[in-house]
């Protein structure tokens, strides 16, 4: 089993799943951050100030000002706004996601591409060749 996991981490798809998880991990702040301070400010503005974030409803039927002050209390929470944010991030990695892998697939047929092969001689290229191999025998 060393062995195996030794070949694994040679080949370097080790390397590159590590490598993937900690750009993963670096583009969530980026995406978490255009969520909740560029798109979901203006949809707030549009629904009358509403921040998705502190959208919830306390399992005891009590009314509270903010999500925090529930929490404070200790009250059970259905946080339905934090699960809409998470949708639209989710929503945001994917379209992303879905833009490199065609860029990276479109730059791959480029390159993988051959170039076409050489057009066939014509004839008279054939007869110039010809003439020229009877003029070296004789």
């Amino acid at each position: 089993m060393l062995k195996e996991f030794q070949q694994f981490i040679a080949r370097g798809n080790a390397l590159d799943l590590a490598v993937g998880i900690i750009i993963g991990a670096a583009f969530n702040g980026i995406v978490t951050s255009l969520v909740n301070d560029i798109i979901m400010p203006p949809i707030g503005v549009v629904t009358g100030g509403v921040d998705f974030k502190d959208l919830f409803l306390a399992l005891n039927g009590g009314h509270y000002a903010s999500l925090a002050d529930a929490k404070k209390v200790g009250v059970a929470t259905l946080n339905y706004g934090q699960f809409v944010n998470s949708v639209i991030n989710f929503f945001i990695v994917a379209i992303a996601v879905f833009f490199v892998v065609r860029g990276f697939n479109h730059f791959m047929k480029k390159k993988e591409s051959a170039p076409p092969p050489p057009a066939p001689p014509t004839k008279e290229l054939l007869v110039l060749e010809e003439i020229r191999d009877l003029l070296k025998k004789s």
